[in-house]
């Protein structure tokens, strides 16, 4: 079940307060381990790992807002869908300055095999030569691999089957596929892709295609009704967790006080071994 969160102006962790503060610290805020462990469970711990280690590894994700990226991974988390990018199920990309929940193509499927309506689906890259004929009104397509001319894509195929015998098979050429991009993605730049569309824009074209197909045509189980709602949606200004106000202004005031404190123990820590290193220099001109 989708569970929404968002965190009010008299809850406990203002936005615009801690957005500097990294991740590393806002999963160890009471409420967000609070959060975690009613959604995830026994799962909180390691999906809060995943974070810190997904931010650690992406530079861009260290730019933004850091409580938007607690806002975005809820979204995967909710929805029961791992964030590591390497697995296609989840991203969290970055888009003026905020993190921003994108499901792949790998999280459709998974959402669908969950709702138990679905006896078969696959989407496939379609290569130059590989496609032998394609009729849009009876949805005929005649796809043959093995007579692959050359590497260029031109294509992608998307097909299910119900447990009750309704299938769909659709064909997107690569310059629908593009077309769309432009039109509906706002994080994928316009004319050329930028993004997660750069650097995996086939995987990013088989999403396209499956989660066309299946918001049309397809049974929607709640998540995937969730899934719909959030992919690429901006965070909003806040996440609803409840709190008195007075514990809450405590808390936060009490979080950014020990996030600052640690900032100037370490300065003061850089500026001690300086103040030692110089010495030591001064020392060894006197010999």
């Amino acid at each position: 079940m989708y569970v929404r969160y968002t965190i009010r102006k008299e809850g406990i962790l203002m936005t615009n307060d801690l957005a500097r503060i990294p991740v590393k610290t806002l999963v160890k805020q009471d409420k967000i381990k609070e959060m975690l462990t009613e959604t995830l469970k026994g799962r909180a711990t390691q999906f809060a790992t995943s974070i810190i280690n997904i931010v650690n590894n992406d530079r861009a994700l260290q730019g933004v807002n850091q409580m938007s990226v607690i806002q975005s991974a809820m979204v995967a988390a909710t929805l029961n869908l791992p964030i590591d990018k390497n697995l296609g199920y989840m991203w969290l990309v970055p888009y003026k300055g905020q993190a921003q929940a994108q499901i792949g193509y790998k999280g459709y499927i998974q959402l669908a095999q969950r709702t138990g309506q679905y006896k078969a689906m696959n989407t496939v890259v379609v290569h130059e030569g590989e496609l032998i004929s394609w009729n849009p009104l009876s949805e005929e397509v005649e796809f043959d691999p093995t007579k692959r001319t050359s590497d260029e894509v031109i294509g992608y195929v998307g097909y299910f089957r119900l447990v009750n015998g309704f299938e769909k098979t659709v064909y997107w050429t690569r310059e629908q596929i593009d077309q769309h991009r432009q039109r509906f993605s706002k994080m994928s730049g316009k004319s050329e892709p930028s993004g997660v569309w750069k650097t995996d824009f086939d995987a990013m074209a088989l999403k396209t295609v499956i989660r066309n197909m299946l918001s049309k045509w397809g049974p929607l189980s709640i998540d995937m009704q969730e899934a719909l709602k959030h992919d690429e949606q901006e965070p909003t200004e806040h996440l609803d967790i409840e709190a008195e106000e007075e514990v809450a202004s405590e808390t936060t005031d009490s979080l950014i006080a020990d996030f600052n404190k640690s900032q100037q123990e370490g300065a003061k820590d850089d500026d001690a071994s300086t103040n030692k290193e110089s010495e030591e220099a001064k020392q060894g001109e006197l010999l």
